[in-house]
């Protein structure tokens, strides 16, 4: 059965308008994200979608997010100028990226607040079967990315852990922010064989194009060509990187609830037996119990 409640209708408050105004462009709420990610038939369409593609698991697809807001978060590109923390430019690549913890425009906010939202990192859950993703707030390697003429980013596959927090890196979302993008300007995303010997996929970076990829050791992909974009124009993304905590939460669970200071005889048994016995066996005491 479809989810009746729309996506968007979890950050609405009754106080609050239906509606935002950034720069003179009026956004309405329910307009920003593509209704169908509430209903479940199109959501197991994006679960299928993404267990059979090649050359590995990822997904392109169009119009998740509001026209209106992409082209606001472009201009914003030159409204919040930034300088990537990086050393600097190498022969493999030659992108410019936001730094950790960058500073936003309205519309880039509103952006990243969707993606990183529960209902949201629920939802790539349910498509790519990886349960409790952690988002990154410091959009660390993710944010706003850039290349200009002569830019690329070589093939390549992504980093495996995050080097503040030490997660596990599962996926990235991207979505393009380039209107008339022309495909002899070299700027398609690649994705490569296991093998490493072809490109397999081409993705134009078009405006409203959003790309899943699951992040493995075979997953290579990149823009590899020279940019020929025309002087003066670039070719722009949005990046939110998803993470797993690598250690599962079987080996936590024991310290996932609050210690009472007052406990019923009955309940410190209880408590002893799970701290003296093996989870699994525990599991299975438990089920033949409920039984």
């Amino acid at each position: 059965m479809d989810k009746p409640l729309h996506p968007m209708d979890a950050q609405r408050d009754g106080a609050l308008p239906d509606f935002i105004s950034i720069r003179g462009t009026r956004l309405v709420l329910r307009d920003l994200v593509d209704p169908r990610l509430a209903q479940m038939g199109h959501r197991e369409a994006l679960r299928q979608q993404l267990h059979d593609a090649q050359p590995f698991q990822h997904l392109a697809v169009d119009g998740w997010f509001s026209p209106d807001l992409l082209k606001l978060i472009r201009e914003e590109f030159d409204l919040y100028p930034f300088q990537d923390e990086r050393p600097g430019q190498t022969n493999y690549e030659k992108t410019i990226r936001s730094p950790r913890n960058p500073v936003l425009g309205a519309a880039s906010r509103i952006y990243f607040d969707i993606v990183n939202s529960g209902w949201f990192t629920e939802l790539l859950s349910f498509i790519t079967g990886v349960e409790e993703l952690v988002v990154d707030q410091t959009l660390r390697y993710g944010g706003l990315h850039e290349s200009r003429r002569g830019g690329k980013f070589s093939i390549h596959r992504d980093f495996e852990r995050n080097a503040c927090t030490g997660l596990k890196n599962e996926m990235v979302l991207l979505t393009y922010l380039n209107e008339n993008w022309d495909p002899q300007w070299n700027g398609a995303l690649e994705l490569w064989d296991p093998d490493r010997a072809q490109c397999v996929r081409k993705i134009e970076p078009q405006m409203g194009c959003s790309v899943l990829m699951r992040n493995g050791p075979v997953n290579f992909h990149g823009h590899p060509s020279d940019l020929a974009i025309p002087e003066g124009q670039s070719r722009r993304s949005l990046a939110s990187y998803y993470y797993s905590n690598a250690v599962g939460w079987n080996r936590h669970r024991g310290h996932s609830t609050s210690v009472y200071l007052y406990v019923d005889s009955r309940d410190r048994v209880k408590q002893w037996a799970k701290q003296t016995t093996p989870p699994f066996i525990w599991d299975a005491v438990r089920g033949l119990v409920r039984r």
